[in-house]
């Protein structure tokens, strides 16, 4: 069998940044050596604040372009807008494979972290004890690492130890272990995490990694080598890379990670020190005001938020208020609005009517939801007093991720309107703006006079609007954001892990797999349901991977999860290709008095067919020529 290599000759060097608060919140110092940075505690902390910095957290600055770099003016739901929940108001995302060089910064991460092993043993000043917990840690950043190879370009050379560079550099070139080792690995290091970290940071040390984030990392990445492994057929590929087990893994394996899953996931369920952020509210309501404080601060909820990385100065945050917020509510930002999300998104909610199941839009009287040609004159319209009446009873998750049309947000009603429809039945809909005068009051295209005064629909201000018929909420400031005309001034910390994700997890694992012992049937059921509880549902439903999948995504919207469900599951070609996303248009009906609003399915305007090649579930391996490596299929 042909060994195959990768050759490392990225030069190792040290650089600070000052960013994020607690472990991330240091001051940028010049380049020193390993040996005097790591003969104090402080000089430890300052090298782990670092590797934090460049650790792979696809969080509000990930933009498909790789790990955390620090840029604030990235867009953090491109993965979320790839993978069906959002549109860009000003173009359509293709879907494609990432642009940024993964391979390299993954492996220069990871021999930063490999000289922790080789450094700490001999640290004098540190306690067995204190070592232990430092190298569990180091084994925690690397699976961390690894699994963000892994899950783009499968089977991966395993670098466990530092490598001193020398001239000889036949002597740096290790070969690519199969897919399955590779993931054996990433399983292997977290178990040796989970070993001596603590159960409970706090202070400076808050956001650096606990055992519970361990498991929880395991419990994510065992659950996505179980479904490659059960759903790798769905999308086969083949060639050398595949012959050599490079990429892909026998059916026969995904139980043995599932059940890695469902013990990691009910390690944490057990541990006592985790929870859903108010699991019990009074009222839907309360659920939508819970769900939305979540998100907006996690640090008021250390039960649900088991791994978090930190933004605390402004000027060098993220930027989602400055992209997101809706046009009425720009606090000076210039390009607002910029990510809109999709009908199939806002269909995917239950209603707390029909529990178990999608609740469509129905704008119809006949039902039918699979028309998207747009307005018509002859279909039977259902007639609506107020632009948010046809979202009533809609699962609070709904309410707390998207901002629906004539809804509040900072003290404005957000405008979004689509057009209208004359007296003598004319429609005036996605038109340049217009107005028209009915009974002595005047009505606007887009429901306004002045482009400020409405945030959907205008051609001629499209970067600034929705042509969905939604804005974004999840994430965003519920006041104004000092600085937000400029980059980089939102300072709402991202959950990485939190314990929503475990449930959803278990109940997944569970399912797929069968598992049934100690009771594990009813135990998934009732996590799949938790969550569903938090969010205001009263009745439970069944365990099925519909229903579980359906949750993953309305809890995890536009936390960059739905693009990895889809990849892990081999469903993303099924899903978009040859699809056009979709919105739902509000228009003024004014052939009735009052006016009432209507609704219009159809395809988002500029709307192209998308598609997703199946070799892209594996990104190319760089380097290929230098390297005599084999190539992933199909590049």
């Amino acid at each position: 069998m042909k060994r195959i290599y990768i050759l490392l000759i990225i030069p190792f060097s040290l650089i600070f940044f000052s960013s994020c608060r607690d472990i991330m919140d240091l001051q940028p110092l010049d380049k020193v050596s390993s040996g005097v940075l790591l003969a104090s505690e402080d000089g430890i902390r300052v090298y782990f604040a670092n590797l934090y910095y460049q650790a792979p957290f696809e969080d509000f600055t990930y933009n498909r372009v790789g790990f955390h770099t620090g840029l604030v003016n990235t867009v953090g739901i491109h993965p979320d807008a790839q993978a069906g929940n959002a549109v860009n108001s000003e173009y359509n995302h293709l879907v494609d494979g990432e642009n940024f060089p993964w391979w390299n910064a993954g492996y220069k991460l990871n021999r930063d972290i490999n000289l922790l092993f080789k450094e700490i043993p001999n640290i004098s000043t540190l306690s067995e004890d204190k070592k232990n917990e430092l190298l569990s840690e180091a084994h925690f950043l690397r699976a961390f690492t690894y699994f963000a190879l892994a899950k783009r370009y499968g089977g991966l050379p395993i670098i466990d130890v530092f490598q001193e560079y020398t001239s000889e550099i036949d002597l740096l070139k290790v070969p690519r272990s199969t897919e399955k080792e590779t993931w054996d690995f990433i399983m292997n290091e977290c178990d040796e995490a989970i070993k001596f970290l603590p159960e409970k940071r706090s202070g400076n040390d808050s956001r650096r990694a606990t055992k519970w984030a361990a498991y929880a990392l395991k419990s994510r990445a065992a659950l996505h080598a179980g479904s490659i492994a059960k759903y790798w057929n769905k999308a086969p590929l083949s060639g050398e890379a595949v012959s050599l087990g490079l990429v892909g893994m026998d059916e026969s394996n995904a139980n043995h990670y599932y059940k890695l899953c469902i013990e990691a996931s009910k390690a944490i369920m057990d541990g006592g020190f985790h929870g859903l952020y108010k699991a019990n509210p009074s009222t839907v309501d309360e659920a939508i005001d819970n769900i939305l404080k979540l998100f907006q601060d996690p640090n008021i909820a250390p039960e649900e938020a088991i791994l978090v990385y930190g933004y605390g100065k402004p000027g060098s945050g993220h930027s989602m208020d400055f992209w997101f917020n809706p046009n009425q509510t720009a606090d000076g930002a210039p390009h607002p609005g910029r990510m809109n999300p999709t009908l199939e998104l806002v269909d995917t909610y239950e209603s707390y009517q029909n529990p178990g199941q999608d609740s469509p839009i129905v704008t119809t009287a006949n039902g039918n939801i699979n028309d998207y040609n747009g307005y018509s004159g002859g279909k039977n319209y259902l007639h609506f007093d107020t632009p948010f009446d046809i979202f009533k009873n809609k699962d609070a998750r709904l309410w707390s991720t998207v901002i629906l049309p004539g809804t509040e947000w900072k003290g404005n009603t957000i405008n979004i309107q689509a057009g209208y429809i004359q007296p003598d039945g004319t429609p005036v809909i996605e038109a340049d703006k217009a107005s028209i005068t009915v009974n002595g009051v005047t009505y606007h295209t887009f429901g306004a006079d002045s482009w400020k005064e409405y945030s959907g629909f205008d051609q001629q201000h499209l970067a600034e609007m929705t042509r969905k018929g939604f804005s974004f909420k999840k994430f965003l400031s519920p006041t104004p954001v000092d600085g937000n005309s400029s980059l980089g001034f939102s300072t709402n910390d991202w959950m990485e892990f939190r314990y929503a994700e475990v449930l959803l997890n278990y109940a997944e694992a569970v399912v797929e797999s069968g598992y049934s012992e100690g009771g594990a049937q009813t135990i998934a059921k009732d996590a799949l349901n938790e969550t569903r509880k938090r969010a205001g549902h009263t009745t439970n439903i069944n365990l099925t991977i519909e229903n579980v999948l359906r949750e993953r995504r309305v809890e995890f919207a536009f936390e960059n999860k739905r693009w990895w469900d889809l990849i892990r599951r081999r469903e993303f070609h099924e899903e978009f290709n040859n699809t056009i996303p979709k919105a739902l248009l509000p228009v003024l009906d004014l052939r009735v008095s009052p006016p009432k609003y209507i609704f219009v399915r159809k395809h988002i305007i500029r709307g192209v067919p998308l598609s997703f090649d199946k070799r892209m579930y594996y990104g190319p391996i760089p380097g290929i020529g230098s390297n005599d490596l084999i190539q992933n299929p199909e590049y």
